[in-house]
């Protein structure tokens, strides 16, 4: 039976939506994010896409909810219940600094001191009792941090991933009197060794599960007011999807959603175009977040950090972000040098060619300035800009100061976000063994295209990939996303001493919690697939590296072999001397959703008017060029587009530089070839 499905993903200037109707007809909607209230913007999308919440199937949904609540602190107030000795835990950290060559800094916890209370408990490393569990106490300082005014509450024992015992009793004490459901064990969450990141990854679960629960409420209430039957589909941050009635419990998942949602896109967009390895690269207005894809994969990462001492350690695709964003602020610092970002003019006021009050020159300026972009065609523009105000914005602030052009001012601001976006781009391909020259670039965000192919030049990278629709790419992640579920478990033995029935049982009870957990929403799953990994290290290292286990019978000597294997692959060392310890264990069960195809996104209708639009002048590599200007949206499979060029759709822009050619492939792609 054919479906109606949308895909909705909430930026921060823009709410993104792609549906699929019943006869696979795709419906393409943009509306501003209403910030007081994302559930507004969501609602006016579906108006917008030409259809109601009653006439949707299924609804699928990527939130920055979460993730902006960490970034600006506007969190919900917790409190947290520890083992005795070992309240600062969260604030001491890992011996690290907030300006890695700075001696000052600040850093300020989730969970001020006067709201982490400790309790007398204790267990080893091994899971004995040390300490038995004082229950009185944990009643104690529930109550006292129920009257300090905390809405959500985390209990953090210590090796409690070994023995939760301790943490299941003290839950059941402090949930018979909490007034809400915000409470949360750190085993339940996340079952793996390091206090500090657990902690902190519960802390930060604690801290967003009320806002989180409030805004799914409110949105599930609102589209079922309008008709909409079923529970909608919320991404993690792991490129999955889980129920909206279960994405509070397990909030911390959802952060980063919205950039794991654009590289699932970028996954199965380059599935349909028989490409597997791709590094991606997603420009939007006041970031870029940048991702590495191996034989079709997203690398995952449980390893991540939000911000300076938050760390949260739970499988997320893994995305570096730069301050580098079309709206990313160019100036000069005290030494008269030029500098872009990390400070951003943002969607209020934004760049001085959007009308909203910015009076500073932005990276969407420059490209303005040098003929990239069209003025008519600017999205977001509240009144329009003369261009010699943008100009004399870049004339008072870099050009006169620097004594050169305006052009050249404005093409250095481009090159120098570029070398922003290029160390992102190094650093998850370089510096994990990956040479990118083997990769394409898939660019998309609002400002992808436009950078794509200076970009892909100064890392020797060969090929660019343009999705057919750059804008809305987070969006289609949303509407081709599988559900997902990951579960961790520590061992943290020498993998000589580690028993190989003790590996078989775990992996067979991950996969079953995994699977029962997936079967609570069987509707959408047509197909179930089971993956296994180990983190490993050698002894006495700090950092892990996730194995690829071949199945839940993995032995000993095919465990070792993976890990040197992958070890010598990353660093291209050997260290046979030294023992290999299995850390955690890890099983993810991935519930298949249907297909997609892509090629539903090219529009027949436009391809029926003309393409060519024209000449522009832009300005690349110190010189002016005479740019054909081309209507994307008409042009057709097979199609060839010699630079410069600028290619110009209603979500985005692409830029050729000279020399670079692109083809139109078999599902709307553009396929850049590079020149050197």
């Amino acid at each position: 039976m054919a479906r109606r499905i949308a895909g909705i993903d909430v930026g921060g200037t823009f709410t993104d939506l792609l549906m699929r109707d019943a006869e696979g007809r795709v419906h393409l909607a943009k509306v501003p994010t209403t910030a007081a209230n994302q559930a507004g913007g969501v609602l006016a999308a579906i108006e917008a896409a030409g259809t109601t919440p009653d006439a949707l199937d299924l609804i699928v949904h990527g939130t920055t909810a979460t993730t902006n609540a960490v970034l600006e602190r506007k969190l919900a107030r917790v409190g947290l219940i520890t083992t005795e000795g070992f309240r600062d835990v969260l604030e001491l950290g890992r011996r690290t600094r907030p300006r890695a060559y700075s001696l000052m800094g600040s850093f300020e916890p989730l969970i001020p001191r006067d709201l982490r209370r400790e309790v007398p408990e204790r267990m080893d490393a091994r899971g004995a009792v040390v300490t038995p569990l004082d229950e009185d106490a944990v009643a104690r300082e529930a109550r006292a941090l129920l009257a300090a005014g905390c809405e959500a509450l985390v209990i953090h024992f210590l090796h409690a991933y070994a023995n939760p015992d301790h943490e299941r009793r003290a839950g059941e004490i402090v949930r018979a009197l909490w007034p809400n459901s915000y409470v949360t064990l750190g085993h339940e969450l996340l079952s793996e060794f390091r206090e500090y990141e657990r902690g902190t990854t519960a802390s930060v679960n604690a801290a967003v599960q009320p806002i989180l629960d409030r805004y799914v409420a409110r949105l599930q209430g609102e589209l079922t007011a309008r008709g909409h039957q079923r529970d909608l589909l919320v991404m993690n941050g792991n490129g999955g999807t889980v129920p909206a009635r279960h994405a509070a419990r397990e909030a911390a998942k959802t952060v980063m959603s919205g950039p794991a949602s654009g590289v699932i896109a970028a996954a199965a967009t380059l599935a349909q175009s028989g490409l597997s390895n791709a590094i991606t690269c997603d420009m939007g207005g006041t970031s870029t977040d940048v991702a590495l894809i191996a034989g079709g994969v997203p690398e995952v990462s449980a390893e991540l950090s939000i911000a300076y001492g938050l760390p949260i350690h739970l499988p997320m695709v893994d995305v570096r972000t730069v301050g580098a964003g079309g709206g990313s602020i160019a100036s000069l610092d005290k030494g008269g040098m030029l500098k872009v970002g990390p400070e951003s003019a943002g969607s209020e006021p934004g760049p001085i060619c959007y009308g909203r009050g910015g009076t500073r020159p932005t990276v969407t300026d420059a490209n303005l300035v040098l003929g990239r972009l069209d003025p008519e065609r600017l999205l977001a523009v509240r009144e329009p800009v003369p261009m010699e105000r943008v100009r004399a914005a870049f004339a008072r602030d870099i050009a006169e100061p620097l004594g050169i052009s305006v052009e050249a001012a404005a093409e250095a601001t481009l090159r120098l976000a570029n070398v922003h976006m290029s160390g992102a781009i190094r650093a998850v391909s370089l510096s994990r063994g990956h040479d990118p020259r083997g990769f394409a670039l898939f660019a998309f965000g609002g400002a992808g295209p436009l950078h794509a192919v200076a970009l892909a030049r100064e890392i020797g990278i060969p090929q660019v990939v343009v999705p057919a629709r750059p804008g809305l790419t987070n969006a289609l992640g949303c509407l081709v996303a599988d559900l997902r579920q990951d579960v961790v478990n520590t061992i943290n033995r020498p993998l000589d001493e580690v028993e190989e029935h003790l590996v078989h049982a775990t992996l067979a009870a991950q996969r079953d919690r995994a699977l029962a957990a997936l079967a609570e929403d069987t509707g959408e799953a047509v197909a179930a697939e089971t993956l296994h990994s180990a983190d490993m290290q050698f002894r006495g290292q700090t950092h892990l590296i996730r194995v690829p286990l071949h199945g839940p019978s993995s032995t000993r000597a095919a465990m070792q072999a993976a890990f040197e294997s992958a070890y010598f692959a990353r660093f291209h060392v050997r260290l046979p001397e030294i023992r290999a310890v299995l850390v955690n264990l890890n099983t993810s069960v991935i519930g298949r959703r249907p297909p997609f195809a892509l090629d539903a996104l090219l529009d027949p209708v436009a391809r029926t008017g003309e393409a060519r639009q024209g000449n522009r002048p832009i300005y690349a590599d110190g010189a002016w060029h005479d740019a054909a200007v081309w209507r994307r949206e008409a042009l057709s499979p097979g199609d060839r587009v010699e630079g410069p060029a600028i290619l110009q759709q209603a979500d985005a822009t692409t830029v050729l530089e000279p020399g670079s050619t692109a083809v139109v492939d078999s599902i709307g792609n553009l396929r850049i070839q590079v020149s050197a």
